[in-house]
């Protein structure tokens, strides 16, 4: 598939494969697990034509640190997984984040918890961008709620994880990985990152280096864990990124992630013709979490309503973000069918009468 602007008909999880391709990754290892199962497939038969690196892997186990040991070397490499598989690789990405070295991971979630099943469902917030492994760490997690975006933001991933030497993961949803859309892959529109100053190629002409997550010594690892956070801190600076709508005049600001965006903006839409004022909040960014935007509008006395499907997992970091200065309500499912945009307008309807004690 080549590099242009022409829109195509095209599977999410087979975006996510080629857009892969086209930001440079030259190994891949992974492991079939519905519904992201295509993404190996395609890059199965893909990679080898160019000469690049495919392992279809024993376990996820293996896949993931197949990929610390590829990304070790300054090459770009990734796997992709979904939710209970994801569960295993936790404690190799936190090896990853203290090692830092820039795995992409790309999680199209399932239903949970445990085993779960093939429905669409948001459950994984929690388990990546809190993390499910030991220690302080930090991982950049991005959530596209199209197919254009799996492809805009697998190339953002690949950049972000080499510029910051951290791992990033991408957080779409089945949904979105079995979903056809028309959309356009373009070039790559991020540089090169030089990693020569770091990745371990073999020191025939120089001094030999070492990665490692844990320190020799109390203060040497305290001070290594005080760096991590300190560039997490530069990432959340420059890297934050949400989306919104008619926020400016809203009274009530709906809010979710990923896929289920599609369905707040056009509620958001039903609610305006009724007379409620309603707006729209997505974060793309889940970490760094865009709290400083939410406070704000928080400030400016307009109410959320968090859009979910799960138990409320996105809802404590909105929660947080608001600080009390006003309300936050749920709307939400754990899994299966998609929150529909009648469900959401009388939620906000019942939110609005309760308000004004009608």
């Amino acid at each position: 598939m080549k590099n242009n602007n022409e829109k195509v008909l095209i599977k999410g999880n087979y975006a996510i494969a080629q857009a892969a391709i086209n930001a440079g990754c030259q190994c891949y290892f992974g492991y079939p697990m519905t519904p992201q199962t295509e993404i190996g497939e395609y890059l199965s038969a893909k990679m080898p034509e160019l000469g690049r690196g495919f392992v279809c892997a024993e376990s996820e186990l293996a896949a993931i640190n197949m990929v610390i040991g590829a990304v070790s070397t300054g090459v770009k490499a990734m796997t992709t997984s979904s939710s209970c598989a994801v569960a295993l690789m936790q404690e190799a990405l936190s090896y990853a984040c203290g090692d830092e070295v820039p795995v992409v991971l790309v999680n199209v979630m399932r239903a949970g918890p445990g085993l779960g099943y093939i429905y669409p469902a948001q459950g994984d917030y929690n388990q990546s961008v809190y993390g499910g492994g030991n220690g302080d760490y930090k991982i950049i997690v991005l959530a596209p709620s199209t197919v254009q975006e799996c492809i805009d933001y697998t190339y953002r991933a690949f950049y972000l994880a080499q510029k910051y030497r951290n791992p990033v993961i991408l957080l779409a949803d089945g949904l979105l990985g079995q979903m056809m859309e028309p959309a356009s892959f373009g070039e790559n529109p991020y540089p090169a990152v030089d990693v020569s100053s770091w990745a371990l190629t073999g020191a025939k002409d120089r001094e030999g280096r070492a990665i490692y997550s844990c320190a020799p010594d109390e203060k040497k690892q305290i001070q290594h864990i005080y760096n991590l956070f300190k560039k997490f801190e530069v990432i959340t600076e420059n890297e934050t990124s949400y989306e919104e709508f008619e926020v400016e005049d809203a009274d009530i600001i709906l809010t979710a992630f990923g896929s289920m965006t599609r369905n707040i903006k056009a509620a958001m839409k039903v609610l305006r013709a009724k007379g409620i004022k309603a707006g729209c909040f997505r974060p793309i960014t889940l970490s760094p979490f865009p709290t400083q935007r939410i406070n704000e509008l928080a400030k400016q006395g307009k109410d959320f309503v968090v859009v979910e499907m799960n138990m409320g997992q996105m809802l404590k970091d909105v929660e947080y973000s608001v600080k009390g200065q006003s309300k936050v309500s749920l709307v939400n499912r754990p899994c299966g069918e998609w929150l529909s945009v009648e469900e959401i307008v009388s939620a906000v309807e019942k939110e609005v009468c309760y308000a004004a004690g009608v």
